[in-house]
């Protein structure tokens, strides 16, 4: 007899892949909201879509989803292509989109219920042992008999995701899960997600908030003005970035005209004994900067070099700032 791990992975096929977009655009009228995407997301990850507001997102969700036509491109979820294998595909696809909608004067379990109803493929006389075990998963079991209107932004987030839940899911796909948020409610969602992906589903969060999503993913794509503009593991984004030196000292002005005539930029910083610059020049290392430091008699108490932060990289790539807070 085959356990649920078999099962799932008899369903998965040979891909490794549970999204996979080629040249995906979508148009309207003149503008290109969606530009050429590529999307490649491996199964069993917890899978990060980043980039401001506007860059399209939103908008290649809804394809993925068939909730909107693509211009041109080609879609694969778990390995089945979309449009055309919907109805064998999004039964085992949960998703969260824009928010949850939700009846604010029914109760939670209420909620469910009618959504379980409106599934075709799911049968009446398991339903209300469906919906208390979605209740459950999601840590509002003792919240079912509240009515929804009463509900923090966090537990009807976490309803939301428990209505993705009603069936057995291969994927999840997130709309900005955390948006609005206060930090105990962001909390509470990411703790979920993270359960979730233990279990081996597949989770795609789509994202503005950087912070949120270095806790949260294990592999990112970065969306600008509808494109495309990266893609891997965290680390991989980090080391394409260009690193930095820091350097306490109490002679700040001599060690920056140093640094300038090592061909760096020194950079503005809070603290009057600090020192930074991208070492941006090919060859140069640590030491060669210290060396040259130290001859001009600047007083070096410190000096370090770090990786570029992935809020540098993101901005190198988008143009842009990200909310990194939340």
């Amino acid at each position: 007899m085959r356990s649920a791990h078999d099962e799932r992975t008899a369903r998965e096929g040979a891909t490794g892949l549970a999204i996979e977009t080629r040249g995906l655009t979508k148009v309207f009228g003149r503008q290109r909201a969606v530009d050429g995407v590529d999307l490649a997301v491996p199964r069993g990850t917890v899978f990060g879509f980043l980039g401001p507001n506007g860059s399209g997102k939103t908008t290649t969700i809804r394809m993925l989803l068939g909730l909107a036509a693509a211009s041109s491109g080609e879609i694969r979820l778990l390995d089945g292509a979309m449009p055309k294998d919907a109805r064998a595909v999004l039964p085992r696809v949960g998703a969260l989109v824009e928010g949850p909608a939700i009846y604010p004067f029914l109760s939670g379990r209420a909620n469910l219920q009618r959504f379980d109803a409106a599934d075709r493929h799911t049968s009446p006389s398991t339903r209300n042992a469906r919906v208390d075990a979605a209740l459950e998963r999601v840590g509002l079991g003792h919240a079912a008999k509240k009515r929804a209107h009463a509900y923090s932004l966090g537990m009807k987030q976490r309803l939301g995701i428990a209505n993705a839940l009603l069936a057995p899911r291969d994927l999840l796909i997130l709309d900005e899960p955390t948006n609005g948020l206060d930090p105990q409610g962001t909390r509470e969602v990411r703790n979920l997600i993270r359960s979730l992906s233990d279990d081996g589903t597949t989770i795609f969060v789509s994202s503005h908030l950087l912070a949120e999503v270095e806790q949260m993913c294990t592999m990112i794509a970065v969306m600008s003005a509808g494109r495309l503009v990266a893609q891997g593991t965290l680390d991989d984004l980090r080391s394409q970035g260009t690193a930095r030196v820091r350097i306490t000292t109490p002679d700040p002005a001599d060690a920056r005209r140093i640094l300038s005539g090592l061909g760096l930029v020194p950079e503005p910083h809070g603290r009057d004994d600090v020192v930074t610059a991208e070492l941006s020049v090919p060859g140069l290392q640590s030491e060669a900067v210290n060396a040259a430091l130290v001859r001009a008699d600047v007083r070096v108490r410190g000096l370090e070099v770090s990786g570029a932060s992935l809020e540098d990289r993101f901005v190198a790539l988008t143009g842009e700032g990200f909310d990194v807070a939340g």
